[in-house]
């Protein structure tokens, strides 16, 4: 690649939309495949909307001492200041030739305004559908499925969604290891035994144990779940999981589990359970946990020499965060 020409297969600007978080990082791990595709030696720069700075806003600029591509990804940029989120539109309108800026928002009203003026400018728009219902989960499976290597009976995909729930990482996460350790199409039993007899050491039991303030119950289950074989990432995607929906559900307000059920797409006996964890966990509480859960999910997954510390140090985070400070309003009750 000549020095300040990119490829014409990289375009100096990617707007990423959608709040399916799974499908989000897929997104922005492709583009950035594409592009290191085109020059190995691509630089990139990943940066959440809290972690950018004015620094990395100017060195967008600037061009590169090396002469190679250089990617930035900027995420949750409906989360930017307003100094910020003008200093990107202003970039836009003047884009560099040796970068690709990759904007990811989620679609929501705020800081629309970095959307409009990267359509504007001709990005490359990437649109991520939100999967809600029940058809789409069933599908996402049967593809999950596929794009592990294997092959799966509609009974076995209404089984594994009825025993996992709606969270795509969890779904992918299980799906994935049912390939592994199953030989040919996998069916309702198969879905059934990959469950039976793992209760008690399952990623599900660490994330209960945990979630409940149970320290030493948790690692425990932790060990127990690490010498059955259970893989790492399974373990971080059932207390991520176990996690989001606390968060949902919490932040769904009063009404039944069964009216809950049908607006989150969750079962509502996990709706139930959830209503009762919420109760000990206050909303700082549960985004320190939800960061220390992407901690370990980027460590299990390659960034930590030792997964099993990485893990332990989440179920510690976890029970650490749980019960901080009151949920506003809960001293009135």
């Amino acid at each position: 690649m000549l020095p300040g020409v990119p490829p014409p297969s990289v375009p100096p600007l990617v707007l990423i939309q959608g709040d399916e978080e799974l499908l989000v990082s897929r997104a922005v791990r492709e583009t950035l495949v594409a592009a290191r595709a085109a020059d190995p030696e691509l630089e990139v720069v990943d940066r959440a909307a809290g972690e950018l700075t004015e620094s990395d806003v100017v060195d967008l600029g600037a061009s590169s001492l090396f002469g190679g591509l250089r990617a930035v990804v900027v995420r949750a940029a409906q989360e930017l200041t307003d100094e910020l989120r003008d200093a990107l539109i202003a970039y836009v309108s003047r884009p560099m030739s040796d970068v690709m800026l990759v904007v990811v928002h989620n679609g929501a009203v705020r800081n629309r305004k970095i959307v409009d003026a990267m359509k504007a400018a001709g990005a490359r728009t990437i649109t991520v559908p939100k999967i809600t219902r029940p058809r789409e989960r069933h599908d996402f499976v049967v593809a999950e499925v596929r794009r592990a290597g294997g092959k799966i009976a509609d009974a076995a995909v209404t089984a594994l969604l009825d025993a996992v729930g709606s969270d795509l990482r969890e779904i992918a996460a299980v799906c994935e290891q049912l390939v592994a350790d199953t030989d040919g199409p996998l069916d309702e039993a198969a879905v059934h035994r990959f469950h039976r007899g793992r209760a008690e050491a399952s990623g599900f039991a660490v994330a209960d144990a945990a979630v409940a303030g149970d320290l030493a119950g948790a690692l425990t289950l932790l060990r127990q779940a690490l010498e059955a074989g259970t893989a790492a990432v399974l373990i971080s995607s059932a207390v991520t999981g176990g996690l989001r929906d606390l968060a949902r559900v919490a932040g769904a307000g009063g009404g039944s589990k069964y009216d809950l059920a049908r607006a989150l797409g969750m079962p509502d006996w996990k709706v139930e359970r959830a209503q009762r964890s919420a109760r000990a966990w206050s909303d700082e509480g549960l985004s320190r946990a939800l960061r220390a859960a992407a901690t370990a999910d980027a460590g299990v997954k390659g960034g930590a020499a030792d997964s099993a510390y990485a893990l332990e140090t989440l179920v510690r985070a976890v029970v650490e965060a749980r019960g901080r400070h009151s949920r506003a309003g809960a001293g009135a009750r």
